[in-house]
């Protein structure tokens, strides 16, 4: 069974795109194409890493506009069959909404607060924290209005499957392997931590794609993934 981790396919041109998502499809269930990558080749590159691979496709857009122009794009990105589209929550809940009925097929997911993001910049943009507090207003805000899932640091995992319940799909990034570098992200946990709090997907990128072999990398940590879960049965 594909461990439940999206790998972050965010190269600089589609053909490593491609080697990448060949040699961890294997080994994981999803492959996340962010927004660098499709505006540089547009709706070709989600054929391009599905290719013949038994794996999902998260369309990490992160769509933020007004209803009707969310809706649109929403439709116009739903002909791809991508498995999730994000849209930020910070829209509010009529641009939620326009995008689930725009995409019936596809899942709506909405990101609360940017794992890049603590408490102070939070402040500096004027959006009362903490942060934890921020993503639960959020995540119940867009669970109303119809998202089936929410992208979230891996620290609010357990305050947001409490107030959601158990049906609406948990995926973090700022998932970092032990002794792995941070990058740009502020809230970080292991995929282990992540994982016990809850999460239902966890998104890994650089720890796997930058590695000498991707596709080793992506093994290794399904099978770390595994371990952990058959541990927390025991």
């Amino acid at each position: 069974m594909a461990a439940p981790i999206a790998v972050a396919i965010d190269a600089p041109e589609i053909e490593t795109a491609a080697r990448w998502a060949s040699a961890v499809a294997p080994h994981v269930s999803t492959v996340k194409v962010g927004l660098e990558l499709y505006l540089r080749y547009g709706p070709e590159v989600i054929g391009t890493v599905r290719g013949a691979n038994p794996v999902s496709v998260f369309l990490d857009l992160k769509l933020h506009d007004i209803p009707a122009t969310v809706a649109g794009a929403a439709r116009n990105v739903a002909r791809l069959k991508p498995s999730i589209l994000t849209v930020h929550a910070a829209g509010g809940a009529d641009m939620i909404k326009a995008a689930v009925e725009a995409a019936p097929d596809t899942r709506i997911a909405a990101v609360t607060v940017l794992t890049s993001l603590d408490d102070t910049a939070l402040e500096a943009i004027g959006m009362r924290g903490p942060a934890a507090d921020a993503a639960r207003r959020l995540a119940v805000l867009a669970v109303g209005a119809g998202a089936q899932a929410l992208v979230c640091s891996p620290h609010e995992v357990p305050a947001l499957r409490a107030e959601v319940g158990p049906d609406v799909q948990l995926i973090t990034p700022g998932v970092r392997p032990a002794g792995a570098d941070r990058g740009d992200q502020a809230r970080v946990a292991t995929p282990e931590e992540a994982l016990a709090a809850g999460a239902d997907l966890l998104v890994v990128g650089r720890p796997i794609t930058r590695a000498a072999d991707p596709g080793a990398a992506a093994a290794s940590l399904a099978a770390a993934l595994r371990r952990a879960e058959a541990a927390g049965r025991s």
